[in-house]
């Protein structure tokens, strides 16, 4: 058994481990759409939770973060959240990108897995690509 100081769900810390340079993962409010041929790591088990903010500092406690992108959708519908979002992968020294929720989603059918929350709040996925910790 892990030590209680990191990630206990067993998939979503396989998805971690098994990750690459450049390999990416979504971390997504309830609604995303997951393309079937992508892996689902599905945490949602009521509306609100675990709440998508909670997922996020998880996997970034772990997941070493290159590159960062979001819906340009949020700035306007979810600014409190996108500002939330940017807060967190700021303090881990990686900005955000943004691209229309279309190109968004399209993006989504080449991550490794999408993590989804209970998150109800417009538009808060992101999407992460995998760093080096070298």
């Amino acid at each position: 058994m892990r030590r209680n100081n990191g990630t206990l769900h067993p998939q979503l810390s396989r998805v971690i481990s098994e990750c690459g340079h450049t390999d990416s993962i979504v971390v997504a409010d309830a609604g995303l759409p997951i393309p079937s041929s992508v892996e689902r790591i599905d945490l949602a088990y009521r509306a609100g939770t675990p709440s998508f903010l909670d997922v996020l500092e998880t996997v970034l406690a772990e997941f070493v973060v290159e590159k960062a992108i979001v819906s340009l959708e949020m700035v306007e519908d979810s600014p409190e959240m996108l500002q939330a979002i940017t807060q967190r992968l700021v303090e881990v020294g990686v900005s955000v990108e943004f691209v229309p929720h279309t190109e968004f989603k399209q993006k989504t059918h080449q991550a490794r897995a999408v993590v989804r929350s209970g998150e109800f709040t417009p538009y808060s996925n992101v999407l992460l690509y995998s760093g080096v910790p070298f």
